[in-house]
């Protein structure tokens, strides 16, 4: 397998030298960009109806410029307008302006509270959790590993205004991320419409509600879902091993939620290369894991106790206090009965993860597009099981589906003037395609 896929870079290689035109069209092509923004104008306009505060302001925002996206695609359907334009205009109304509006006018949401505050902590005194004697209400608690407090960092060492809010920082870093990780999976880096692609991609990905709506409210998610999806992408290519886990090793710094990923890319591993590849994987995402979070709060390992109460209890609604951040989901249901449903929830939660485990081993996925369809069933199974949920954790799913679904093989379009070239069938996992011209 992994001759093949080298034999494959090096066919590419050789065809961008020799024709740097090529072209292919992108799957997101013009009609579903339009359903896209049509579906986001419906989201974010029901969302200004039933939210308020910070996600009412988003939302308002957002349905302006989904729906002014939505009509300059529809009126521009038989021009040649670049889709590029457009979706810089629902970027700028569901990310830029929202997140200037709300850094500027509005209280700091609790998460951006906590994330400023962790800062701080971990500046002055290396670890950015409260002791057990500190944590009078539920937003004392900080349920995020070490390395998001360095997003609140600028505000810790002086910034105000924009520039030392959280959510610029969150918004640049997973902006680049999810450019790196569309660059790595584009088919060719000299194909016209491959860049165009990626550009789309990007900005497309960071424009909907998915990347735009947390990031403007100051929800961590974001750049942990974009270091998943670099993963993905570096672990489709035969040489990526170290640096895919390298990237899943930092998300895993960030936040628990992207700990499940490590047994799920893992095992694809095993099944697609070799068990010696799962625990050279396995073992570099737990190393860098460890390490980053040991340099960046070193007295952090002087109070274990608060470690967990702030990461493990809290996160699932066993500590003193609770968060009031929970959606009316079955896991919460269950355990809002009482203790005693509580437990159940939590058997349960027990009880599917071990079932998902048995089944990475009965049928492991044999590819980085199978585990990625995996990892996002196995979160949204959790997420929905959960004591201490809510709606906002299945950006996870919904991420990973909507890039399996842009990252889809390209196609051909219209042939450019001149001698065509012809595209390996191993690259595309089809029969053999010309290199074509068509809109980006």
């Amino acid at each position: 397998m992994e001759r093949t896929q080298v034999k494959v870079e090096k066919e590419l290689k050789q065809i961008d030298n020799h024709h740097p035109a090529l072209f292919h069209q992108h799957w997101l092509s013009r009609n579903r960009l339009l359903a896209a923004n049509g579906a986001f104008t419906i989201y974010a306009t029901v969302l200004a109806v039933v939210t308020r505060q910070a996600d009412q302001t988003w939302a308002i925002w957002a349905a302006v410029a989904y729906g002014i996206t939505t009509g300059v695609i529809w009126l521009t359907r038989n021009k040649n307008v670049p889709m590029i334009w457009p979706v810089l205009v629902s970027l700028a109304g569901a990310l830029a302006a929202p997140v200037a509006w709300l850094v500027t006018r509005v209280t700091p949401t609790p998460e951006v509270q906590v994330i400023s505050r962790s800062a701080g902590l971990l500046l002055q005194h290396g670890t950015p959790y409260l002791t057990t004697g500190e944590l009078a209400n539920w937003l004392s608690y900080n349920p995020y590993l070490p390395i998001m407090a360095l997003f609140g960092m600028p505000r810790a060492l002086g910034a105000s205004g924009v520039f030392g809010d959280p959510r610029l920082w969150l918004s640049i870093t997973s902006i680049v991320l999810l450019w790196a990780a569309f660059m790595v999976a584009a088919p060719h880096r000299r194909c016209v419409g491959c860049r165009r692609g990626v550009l789309l991609s990007t900005l497309f990905f960071a424009a909907s509600p998915v990347i735009a709506f947390p990031l403007a409210v100051g929800i961590t998610d974001p750049p942990v879902i974009a270091l998943m999806l670099l993963t993905l992408a570096l672990l489709a290519r035969p040489s990526g091993l170290f640096r895919a886990a390298a990237a899943l090793g930092v998300a895993c710094a960030m936040k628990a939620t992207a700990w499940p990923a490590v047994p799920v890319f893992a095992t694809m591993l095993a099944a697609r290369d070799a068990a010696k590849s799962a625990w050279r994987f396995t073992g570099i995402v737990v190393g860098v894991t460890v390490l980053l979070s040991v340099a960046s709060a070193p007295a952090a390992l002087a109070h274990p106790w608060a470690f967990m109460q702030n990461t493990v209890l809290f996160p699932l609604g066993l500590s003193k206090y609770k968060t009031p951040a929970a959606s009316p989901l079955p896991g919460h249901l269950l355990a809002s009965t009482g203790m005693a449903g509580h437990w159940a929830a939590v058997a349960l939660l027990l009880a599917a993860g071990l079932g998902f485990a048995v089944s990475l081993v009965v049928r492991p996925p044999d590819s980085a597009r199978a585990a990625a369809w995996r990892l996002a069933i196995g979160l949204a199974v959790m997420f929905t099981l959960a004591p201490a949920t809510r709606w906002g954790y299945f950006v996870y799913p919904i991420g990973l589906a909507g890039w399996l679904l842009l990252t889809r093989t390209p196609t051909a379009g219209t042939p450019p003037p001149g001698p065509g070239v012809t595209i390996p069938a191993q690259a595309t996992g089809k029969q053999s395609l010309p290199a074509t011209a068509g809109a980006g």
